[in-house]
């Protein structure tokens, strides 16, 4: 099943990030979109971004590890890579967006068997294969939270960066 989220805005504090309708954590698919969105803050307030994905992780916030790891992707200035999950965003246009902002969310084929936990395939419009995000369910709460994600490996530069281009 494909899911398709749409944002008018992105947040830029956990604060927005709470007060919008996916932050409910009820739908998977609204977290792992959730996901794209608040690393996409990541360039302009690494702070905030962490907290909105500790947010999004729910009762296991990031180690120290996993927040190098995601401060190691940003370096030399990639900060297209979270775009490049809205549709429109391509190597072609410096990975704008068309607007409003929409993330397509499809069932992976590569499911987790154990309950309790659900795997998206995300694409980006500078990969040839899709990403993965991967979710957990509380069940005592029915909330939904990040459990890993695949989104900031590397992608086709911008056609502006692309000596080859």
């Amino acid at each position: 099943m494909t899911y398709t989220i749409t944002f008018e805005e992105l947040p830029k504090t956990l604060e927005q990030m709470q007060a919008m309708p996916q932050a409910k954590l009820q739908k998977p698919e609204e977290v792992a979109a959730l996901t794209v969105a608040a690393l996409c803050v990541y360039p302009s307030d690494k702070a905030e971004s962490i907290k909105m994905l500790n947010f999004l992780r729910g009762p296991r916030p990031l180690s120290p590890m996993e927040e190098q790891f995601i401060r190691d992707r940003f370096m030399d200035g990639k900060d297209y890579i979270p775009r490049s999950y809205f549709k429109g965003a391509v190597p072609e246009n410096e990975y704008q967006p068309s607007r409003p902002l929409t993330v397509e969310i499809a069932d992976s084929h590569a499911q987790i068997a154990e309950e309790g936990y659900k795997r998206f395939d995300i694409k980006s419009g500078g990969a040839d294969s899709p990403r993965q995000v991967t979710l957990r369910n509380k069940p005592s709460t029915g909330e939904w939270f990040l459990w890993e994600q695949t989104l900031l490996v590397q992608i086709r530069v911008p056609v502006s960066a692309d000596p080859w281009a």
